[in-house]
C-alpha cells in the first residue's frame, strides 16, 4: 500500500499533482485522490481543469457521486472553468448515483458555460434517467440529442 505522494520542495506543480491524481482515479483510489487535491491547495498550486476532472472521476469511478459533486461545487472557488470532461464526469458521476435529476442539472449547466454537451454527456444523462425509470425524461434526452445536430 503507498503513502500519499507529496513533491519534494521546490518541485511542487500542477503536472506531478495531475499525474498522481490520475494514477490514483485509475488505481481505484478516489480517497488518495482527495488527499492529493488536498495537499495542493495547502501547497498553494494553482489548480486547472485537469486537476479537478481527474479528482472528479477518481471519485466517480468509485461510485462516490457525493464526493464527485462537492469537487464540481468547488470549480468557481477555484476560478477554474469546467470543459466536457469535468462536465462528463460529474454526469457519469450522477448516472452511477441514480440521481437524475442532479444529472440533468449538470446537463442544463454545460450550456450556462457555453460547453456544448457530446454523445458521453448524453448517454450518462439519459442512463441516469433509465436506472430510476425515467423513461419520459430520456426521450426528452434522445430528442434534444436530435436538435442539437
Amino acid at each position: 500500500y503507498f503513502n500519499v505522494m507529496v513533491p519534494a520542495k521546490g518541485q511542487h506543480d500542477a503536472i506531478t499533482f495531475n499525474a498522481a491524481i490520475s494514477a490514483c482515479e485509475k488505481g481505484g483510489q478516489w480517497q488518495k485522490a482527495l488527499q492529493l487535491f488536498s495537499n495542493m491547495i495547502h501547497s498553494k498550486v494553482d489548480l486547472n481543469t485537469t486537476t479537478i476532472s481527474a479528482a472528479i472521476s477518481a471519485c466517480e469511478k468509485c461510485g462516490e457521486w457525493e464526493h464527485a459533486l462537492q469537487l464540481f461545487g468547488t470549480l468557481a472557488a477555484h476560478e477554474v472553468e469546467p470543459n466536457e470532461i469535468t462536465f462528463n464526469a460529474a454526469i457519469s458521476a450522477c448516472e452511477k448515483g441514480e440521481q437524475w435529476l442532479l444529472a440533468l442539472a449538470v446537463l442544463s449547466a454545460m450550456r450556462t458555460h457555453s460547453v456544448a454537451p457530446d454523445v458521453i454527456s448524453y448517454s450518462a444523462a439519459i442512463s441516469a434517467c433509465e436506472k430510476v425509470g425515467q423513461w419520459q425524461q430520456a426521450l426528452c434526452l434522445c430528442a434534444a440529442i436530435r436538435e442539437d445536430r
